[in-house]
């Protein structure tokens, strides 16, 4: 499974790519944008998504994309609690900042089974 990170802060990126690649997923390089999030959409199965975007698009709105048009599985992360409202329907789930490994864990192993159910259902209507 492929893991897109959209996260403008570069440690903290970079440690959500670290965990993701230990935990045997293939992690598509950083990106803090929502232009730069929708050109590489169609290379990922799974998207870690920050709730504030570096370009002052918010990650609810790259997330619709991401699911709607891409089939993506979105886990938002925020460190913002006051953040986690409307607008986040879809998400395989949220993570509030600080994290742990293990909660990263768990919530790319949900969006993977996700992402496998979703696709085999679209192959037997196929």
């Amino acid at each position: 499974m492929n893991v897109m990170i959209v996260e403008d802060e570069y440690y903290i990126a970079m440690d959500l790519q670290s965990i993701a690649e230990q935990a045997g997923y293939h992690s598509l390089e950083p990106l803090a944008t929502m232009e730069q999030a929708l050109a590489y959409a169609n290379k990922a199965d799974i998207a870690l998504v920050d709730l504030r975007l570096a370009d002052g698009m918010t990650g609810p709105a790259l997330g619709r994309k991401l699911i709607d048009r891409f089939g993506v599985e979105v886990i938002y992360v925020t460190a913002i609690p006051e953040d986690l409202g409307a607008g986040l329907e879809g998400a395989c789930e949220i993570i509030t900042k600080p994290f742990t490994g293990e909660q990263i864990c768990k919530a790319l192993a949900k969006a993977a089974r996700l992402h496998r159910e979703r696709h085999d259902r679209i192959r037997v209507i196929q």
